[in-house]
């Protein structure tokens, strides 16, 4: 009967111990939280001026001339692709990331290093090398790089002579090549060492390249008559 009784006891302290650490710990836990709490991010009242000028007046008139019975028939931009290739960085790592913190002031959101995928002998080239960088802008963000490019950029090329109106890939994305980096304002052109060219292409939900093409007059882009 003594040795039960000191088993049972021994058995009810056990239990009593794990109770006051499960205990400790959740009081921990709950004291961890709220040190560490974070607050829920604060949405932003911003919005893009092209973006409400799309709303307010590009969708209204494509919808009258077109004919567009459903509103989402009407076509609308919905992601921009930046891409630079540096060649030179297979000699040079310090140009690929040169050329990544500019495209990041450019585009105002942190780029992705592209790496190459199969080794090329000839031209010194091996797997999983740095060689450009790209980044995907959308939302707000995609906004104000084409307001930039279409009002500032383009108009700082030297000999511009408008941009070529069939660069379209037949399914509605349009592409554009920029030799010069340093036509964006962002770029200070004393701290510059190297000129980069940029690849831009312009994501959109037309059907076709022609309502495509439509879509990106109505954003003022300066195609070439």
């Amino acid at each position: 009967m003594a040795e039960t009784d000191q088993t049972a006891k021994a058995k009810a302290a056990q239990k009593a111990e794990k109770k006051a650490t499960q205990a400790k710990a959740q009081e921990a836990k709950a004291k961890g939280s709220e040190k560490g709490e974070k607050k829920p991010r604060q949405k932003s009242d911003y919005v893009a001026r092209l973006k409400t000028q799309y709303e307010s007046e590009i969708r209204p008139k494509l919808t009258k001339d077109r004919g567009y019975t459903n509103p989402f028939q009407v076509p609308k931009i919905t992601k921009i692709v930046l891409n630079m290739g540096i060649g030179e960085g297979v000699a040079d790592r310090k140009k690929v990331e040169n050329a990544a913190a500019d495209l990041t002031m450019i585009a105002g959101q942190k780029v992705v290093i592209t790496k190459s995928r199969k080794s090329i002998a000839t031209y010194k080239l091996r797997d999983g090398q740095a060689i450009g960088c790209k980044v995907t802008l959308r939302k707000a963000r995609m906004y104000d790089f084409l307001d930039r490019l279409v009002t500032i950029a383009l108009p700082r090329v030297r000999d511009f002579r408008g941009l070529n109106p069939k660069s379209f890939d037949g399914r509605g994305n349009y592409s554009l090549g920029i030799k010069e980096h340093i036509i964006f304002p962002e770029i200070d052109f004393d701290k510059v060492t190297d000129v980069w060219g940029l690849d831009v292409t312009v994501c959109t939900t037309a059907r076709t390249d022609d309502e495509a093409r439509a879509l990106l007059k109505e954003f003022n882009f300066p195609f070439r008559q």
